[in-house]
């Protein structure tokens, strides 16, 4: 009896090594307390190599245990969760205005997806954010060992919250975060399927703009494209003439590859996360983002503009979009999370990273190793497992009729056909909805990715769906 208590003491104070958290009770920019519970820390998903994933953890405004229960990820390459936190579907968010030196400040986000559920948001892969590795080999992580890491976390999270254990769970996630959700999903149901504890509550799934990896996504653009008079019928045509079968980022035909360059160039005459909005600077510059010399020009408009200093983390300032940019909020972030003041709200370990930002731009190494996601949207939902696939109907990053093209392609009947959904009396987008119980939804006016843009839209859909009411 004695040996058995000793092995259990010795398991909760691996446990507890393994992990730290801190309870968040004010943060820099907002006045007062905060009026939502928010928690942040690590858990260590290698040992060996030293790597612990960061995470900020908001309990539902709504209360309770039987809340639904939300991991969420967010895109790449590799940005931080925080993007998903403040610019999507957190409950606090940047005031748009302009940058003097001070610490920017923050306000309530009225269509926090918190209101309905506990949401999870994690930094990751390694390298995002403000997750870190130890040892540097512990950055060179892909695809299939980000979403192990992933899972490893979220079994060592609710160890140490044992009271949400019984909380319908969902995985969920937008862009490239996307495209591995559905194989974490999966890796879940394995893994009960096998008894491995604690038994996880999994209830189902959602996808935001998601990448599947599969060359369907690139495909998309040129009909969107069309669809939106980007580009000319006659360019149009002879891309699908000339196109076929042909990768459409590496194409070996000459023809192909000359009308994707026409193509690719008046593409870039828009904004491609919103084609609509006006053409603002990539707002998330990074150790190897400095192609126009944008560091350069920022840290100048930054040292001329009196009461402005550029600290020692601030190394890499990106552009100052204007203020009217859907990007200045992505621009405040910057300053915001590398003030000494932000990290010690949030509880950064010392030395382990030293600039914060927001993208990392090609400066970590990353494996795509999962091709396509495609075939585990399949197996996941085929097992009786929910999922939202919804898209922003104005992206062409991951365009929507790609999307579409792939839903259908999964080959289940038409549950409820395609119909308008509404908010307000008006239609906010359209949705189908499948046998496999996977429904697939757009989002008027959204760009990518879709809460950013229409934050009221998307709430609705979100909290509808997600306490199991029609759209």
């Amino acid at each position: 009896m004695i040996r058995r208590l000793l092995l259990l003491l010795c398991q909760l104070a691996l446990a507890g090594a393994a992990s730290s958290s801190k309870v968040v009770t004010s943060l820099p920019g907002f006045q007062g307390r905060l009026p939502f519970h928010l928690e942040t820390g690590y858990v260590e998903v290698d040992e060996d190599k030293g790597t612990e994933l960061f995470y900020y953890f908001v309990e539902s405004q709504a209360g309770g245990e039987d809340a639904p229960f939300l991991l969420w990820l967010t895109g790449g390459d590799h940005c931080s969760v925080l993007s998903s936190l403040a610019f999507e579907i957190g409950p606090f968010k940047f005031v748009l205005e302009p940058y003097n030196g001070t610490i920017p400040s923050l306000e309530i986000n009225p269509n926090s997806w918190t209101k309905v559920a506990h949401i999870l948001f994690v930094d990751s892969p390694v390298g995002a954010g403000f997750s870190f590795s130890k040892q540097p080999q512990g950055y060179d992580v892909g695809d299939v060992s980000t979403s192990l890491q992933l899972h490893e976390f979220l079994i060592k999270w609710i160890r140490d919250h044992p009271k949400f254990l019984s909380s319908p769970l969902y995985i969920g996630g937008d862009s490239y975060g996307g495209k591995i959700v559905p194989f974490i999903a999966q890796k879940i149901s394995e893994g009960n399927e096998v008894g491995r504890t604690p038994l996880l509550n999994l209830k189902g799934y959602l996808v935001g703009n998601p990448v599947t990896g599969d060359r369907i996504d690139e495909r998309s653009k040129v009909p969107f494209a069309h669809g939106f008079g980007i580009i000319s019928g006659q360019l149009y045509e002879m891309i699908l003439g000339h196109c076929q079968g042909q990768d459409y980022k590496n194409p070996t035909n000459m023809l192909c590859a000359k009308a994707l360059g026409t193509f690719n160039n008046l593409l870039s005459e828009v904004m491609w996360p919103h084609v609509l909005l006006i053409k603002c600077v990539y707002s998330s510059a990074g150790p190897h983002a400095e192609t126009d010399d944008s560091a350069g020009a920022a840290r100048k408009i930054l040292s001329e503009e009196p009461g402005i200093k550029v600290g020692k983390r601030l190394k890499h300032p990106p552009v100052r979009p204007p203020l009217d940019c859907i990007d200045y909020a992505h621009y405040l972030s910057y300053f915001w999370a590398n003030d000494e003041r932000t990290r010690d709200a949030l509880g950064i370990k010392d030395g382990t990273v030293d600039e914060w930002v927001r993208c990392q731009d090609g400066g970590v190494p990353y494996t795509r190793d999962i091709a396509s996601s495609i075939k585990y949207h399949r197996n996941v939902t085929a097992n009786g497992y929910r999922a939202l696939v919804y898209s922003g109907d104005h992206d062409s990053v991951v365009p929507h009729l790609g999307t579409q093209a792939w839903v259908r392609s999964l080959g289940f009947p038409i549950a409820h056909d395609w119909r308008a959904w509404h908010l307000n009396g008006q239609s906010a987008g359209f949705t189908i909805t499948y046998s496999n119980n996977m429904t697939f939804a757009t989002v008027k006016g959204g760009g990518h990715t879709a809460p950013e843009y229409e934050p009221e839209r998307c709430f609705a859909m979100f909290s509808r769906w997600i306490l199991n009411q029609p759209l």
